[in-house]
């Protein structure tokens, strides 16, 4: 439709160019011929007038031509300057966007497109590479400050036990965080195995609850399971890797003596899992940025505990690539509870 439109709004301005000529032109035959007190025919003023209008036409044509080849010559050389930029690293190019649409129109949103997702890509890689380097910067500074203290001689047996823990810890800190990297680094490319098989969920779950023992018997954390029998088709490997980090976060931020749920039950077509606890929480500002890459809702609490930012988000990423969802409803002071969907075909 606004093709058809486009067309006859060519058609009327071309019809007005070819009044206003031969108009021009009329007006300008009878000015001479009465000028120089011609006597002729009225066919030879007609034709003089034609051949004048036609001339004019022309010209007008010409003009026109000239001053949409100037916009094109300047607009092409401004699509030009700007995929240079872009091939040179600066991506905040943006052109005018034009109000017709035809093909040149086209490609100029295509590279407003294209210069905008390369920005948030570049803006997303300088981020990761700072949050990269902030979080190996920090156990590294540890390992080498005690590392220097343990050089002096006067230190007792029971400081440099307590020193060469810390130095321990910070080294498995490290460990993890190379795991956690390369796990997200091949979930998100397309060459990751995944083994689909059926096995049951509700089995997996109670294995992986039972593995955590020791950690919630230590805090005295009670522990309430609600599991139906269910059985889905999946990677088990990469479903057990979220469960794990879920069930491991909720005995981190549950205080001593607190409570932890897990449910699984069939809704519909659905495998629904919630884990629930009564610890900390999470604001609702940090609820919104949560399966982020190493967001953390208390970077203080975090770093104290060894975290490292990125467990959610290969919770997120494993749910997302067996066409589930995970949600998060949480509120400081009174608990945590993750959801999570996954389809049972």
């Amino acid at each position: 439709m606004k093709r058809f439109i486009r067309h006859v709004y060519g058609i009327l301005i071309f019809f007005m160019m070819v009044t206003v000529s031969f108009s021009a032109a009329y007006f300008i035959v009878s000015y001479l011929f009465h000028l120089f007190g011609f006597r002729t025919t009225d066919y030879i003023q007609h034709l003089v007038t034609t051949v004048i209008g036609f001339f004019i036409l022309g010209g007008v044509a010409f003009i026109f031509s000239i001053i949409i080849r100037s916009k094109q010559r300047n607009l092409f050389q401004e699509v030009i300057d700007a995929l240079r930029r872009i091939a040179k690293g600066d991506f905040n190019v943006r052109l005018e966007t034009l109000k017709r649409e035809d093909p040149f129109t086209t490609l100029i949103d295509h590279i407003n497109d294209m210069a905008k997702q390369l920005k948030e890509m570049e803006d997303m890689r300088q981020e990761f590479i700072s949050n990269v380097s902030h979080e190996i910067q920090s156990p590294l500074t540890s390992i080498s400050g005690f590392a220097r203290v343990l050089q002096y001689d006067q230190l007792s047996q029971e400081e440099r036990a307590h020193y060469l823990g810390i130095i321990e810890t910070e080294s498995k800190r490290l460990s993890k965080l190379n795991d956690n990297l390369l796990k997200l680094t091949s979930l998100e490319s397309t060459n990751h195995p995944f083994e689909r098989k059926n096995f049951h969920l509700d089995k997996q779950i109670r294995n992986i609850i039972l593995a955590c023992e020791p950690q919630w018997v230590e805090k005295s954390l009670e522990i309430d399971v609600s599991l139906e029998k269910i059985a889905i088709v999946g990677d088990e490997d990469l479903m057990s890797q979220v469960w794990t980090n879920l069930i491991h976060n909720s005995i981190k931020f549950t205080p001593n003596f607190g409570r932890i749920r897990v449910q699984l039950q069939q809704v519909d077509d659905k495998a629904i899992v919630k884990i629930m606890d009564n610890g900390i929480g999470i604001s609702k500002e940090d609820q919104v940025h949560i399966f982020e890459r190493f967001y953390k809702a208390d970077k203080a609490r975090e770093r104290s505990k060894g975290g490292s930012g990125l467990g959610l988000s290969i919770v997120k990423k494993i749910v997302e690539m067996h066409k589930g969802t995970v949600f998060v409803d949480s509120e400081e002071g009174k608990g945590t509870e993750f959801t999570i969907s996954l389809p049972l075909s």
